[in-house]
């Protein structure tokens, strides 16, 4: 057996590791991700100048919607999880309904975060009212947006799968926006507890 046989043979290529999505979707992940970093720096920068302002701030919060939106971007990641799974079985119906499942989520997302916010304002929260909130409101409207980028791209990727544009064989496109999706669960994974539990 030659080297080249030996690198490109079909057991090798089964065991090769595989990273999901293009080179491209990674880049924007990882600049997405740097953007976050620097978002949750000022934040604990306010905090170290304001501490008492951070420590009344998340007390005043409604927990119950940042706890709600956590259920649901878990369950979402799971859901998208799922259609990469049913892809790679080929199973193109079972596909396009669990990335309809995560466009379900998003949106739920949306819903629970604007009665948050009018919530909050009914109890007089608003950007302005310290720098806790300024902080809290700046976070939450990047997540906000990246959620509903997100769920259009869930949305377009299942209309492309109900078209038969992904298979078994090529499915990068589905892939890239499952990754996408689960950056925006990590990232609120860590906005959760630093907004609304630490003090």
């Amino acid at each position: 057996m030659t080297t080249i046989e030996f690198f490109s043979g079909p057991d090798v290529a089964r065991t090769k590791s595989h990273t999901p999505g293009s080179i491209a979707v990674w880049i924007f992940i990882y600049a997405e991700l740097t953007e976050f970093a620097f978002f949750f720096l000022a934040f604990l920068i306010a905090k170290f100048y304001f501490p008492a302002e951070f420590r009344e701030g998340p007390p005043q919060l409604n927990t119950l919607a940042g706890f709600l939106n956590t259920l649901v971007l878990l369950t979402s990641s799971l859901c998208v999880a799922r259609a990469v799974q049913a892809i790679k079985r080929d199973a193109q119906r079972q596909t396009v309904i669990w990335l309809l499942c995560t466009v379900g989520a998003g949106v739920t997302y949306c819903l629970i975060k604007a009665w948050e916010y009018q919530w909050n304002e009914a109890r007089g929260i608003t950007p302005r009212t310290n720098y806790f909130f300024a902080t809290y409101y700046y976070l939450m409207f990047n997540h906000f947006l990246h959620v509903v980028i997100g769920t259009f791209t869930i949305l377009g990727t299942a209309v492309l799968a109900a078209l038969g544009h992904y298979t078994v064989d090529s499915h990068d496109g589905l892939e890239g926006a499952a990754s996408y999706w689960h950056m925006i669960d990590l990232v609120w994974i860590l906005i959760f507890p630093l907004i609304y539990v630490l003090r």
